[in-house]
């Protein structure tokens, strides 16, 4: 999960206290300790409820490969805003004010019109694509999607 690295720069590495629930750790760092604990554990189902949100877009490719290496091994469900975190996924369903709108394969979801399309290009502008972005992946803040909340994307890795 991309975390090895900061953990070796701790004084006191692996046996680093953090602090109750990890207070002295970033965000983005917290997010990866949660999914290398899920990886460790080899949970055969993992749900990641935007849990790459705080990471920048190039720590987020990162993950989803390192996800990629257990392939035959779990099943993933992941609640994403970021494109480039859905669009390896087996299956996407698009929700809008809780109903699904759309349901399809990326390839399939950006030749339709509808928000998923919208959101692919709004992050394409953004640059999300060339890992450019900050830690909001190339999202626009307050609104940027009307009626939305949230698309779920099952990968099977």
């Amino acid at each position: 999960a991309s975390i090895h690295k900061d953990i070796e720069q701790f004084d006191e590495g692996y046996e680093t206290m953090v602090g109750e629930k990890g207070v002295t750790l970033s965000g983005g760092q917290k997010q990866r300790v949660a999914i290398a604990r899920c990886l460790l554990a080899k949970s055969p189902i993992i749900i990641l409820d935007d849990s790459l949100s705080a990471l920048d877009t190039q720590t987020d490719r990162m993950i989803q490969e390192a996800l990629d290496d257990y392939q035959q091994e779990l099943t993933m469900l992941m609640i994403t805003h970021r494109i480039s975190s859905a669009k390896k996924a087996d299956f996407i369903i698009v929700l809008e004010d809780g109903q699904i709108t759309q349901q399809g394969t990326h390839a399939q979801l950006i030749q339709q019109e509808g928000l998923y399309k919208r959101i692919y290009e709004l992050q394409n502008e953004g640059g999300e694509s060339d890992g450019s972005t900050g830690g909001d992946g190339g999202r626009a803040s307050g609104g940027a999607y009307p009626g939305h909340t949230g698309s779920l994307c099952k990968r099977t890795v």
